[in-house]
């Protein structure tokens, strides 16, 4: 591989990076939260990418990309509050059966709406074309989004870990029962919590529209990754999953471009050594 392959490679697995870290601070701050896995998150993720494509054009990219998010956590907002909130009282198996039975509803609704073949998506006419790195030409607007997820990812775990609001949702997270007997209304955190993570989700989706086009079956395919994020990471752990994000943004990378058909098993291969070598995760606590 030439230097202007594995630049190309490195910077690709940059940009999948963000997105999987993205993805990953919301699934982790619901799976804290509600102490079960939220299957119907990477449907969120394709939801919001059609709903841009749709938004574009009708608002332009930047309106897409807005309605997209707003859409989405709206829809994340009715999800908890009339489906999970419901199902709280009782064995959590049941809210795990709704998310699960959601991300399938959510994408039969995709294949009824805007049908069942895939569609593809351009950049905005300011971002087309590529930029000269010096060792490779790269797409303007994979660099942009690169900078855009970045700055949502820092702006997330700084929101999280040095806000106010942020406290009550780790306070949330590390004893419910307590947080209320406070006088924190933590089903209000919960609504909140759940309507931004399935905002990022949707946002990330938006973002990846004319890198990876659309496909109804998206979000079930990338959700698998997500999880790879959360666990490898440190379940619950925010800096642990944007260094999980971006190491298997990388490593997958990389091996599309040494070994395609290598490249989803490597993300799983790299997960399993890494359970065995840390259980609790790169950055988590056991």
């Amino acid at each position: 591989m030439n230097l202007s392959l594995l630049a190309g490679a490195i910077l690709n697995g940059l940009v999948t990076g963000m997105l999987y870290a993205l993805m990953g601070i919301g699934l982790s701050l619901i799976l804290g939260l509600l102490n079960i896995p939220n299957f119907a998150h990477g449907v969120l993720y394709a939801l919001g990418a059609y709903v841009m494509v749709s938004g574009t054009k009708a608002f332009g990219f930047v309106g897409g990309a807005l309605a997209a998010l707003v859409a989405v956590a709206v829809l994340g907002a009715v999800i908890e509050t009339l489906g999970v909130r419901r199902l709280s009282r009782v064995h959590p198996d049941y809210t795990l059966l709704l998310t699960f039975g959601l991300s399938l509803i959510l994408t039969e609704s995709i294949i009824l709406v805007w049908g069942p073949v895939g569609i593809t998506s351009q950049p905005p006419a300011l971002l087309a074309g590529s930029v000269d790195l010096g060792v490779t030409l790269y797409p303007k607007y994979r660099l942009v989004v690169m900078v855009v997820t970045a700055v949502l990812v820092l702006a997330s775990y700084l929101f999280v870990t040095r806000t106010r609001y942020g406290a009550i949702i780790r306070a949330g997270i590390e004893d419910k029962d307590m947080a209320a007997a406070l006088g924190i209304n933590i089903r209000r955190v919960f609504t909140v919590t759940f309507a931004a993570g399935a905002g990022l989700a949707a946002l990330g989706g938006a973002l990846m529209t004319p890198v990876r086009g659309l496909l109804p079956t998206m979000g079930l395919d990338i959700l698998p990754f997500a999880f790879v994020v959360v666990v490898l990471g440190g379940l619950g752990s925010l800096p642990g999953a944007i260094l999980a994000g971006l190491l298997v943004g990388v490593v997958q990378s990389l091996m599309t471009a040494i070994w395609p058909p290598g490249a989803d098993a490597s993300v799983f291969v790299l997960m399993t050594l890494g359970i065995i070598a840390r259980p609790q995760g790169l950055l988590g606590q056991r």
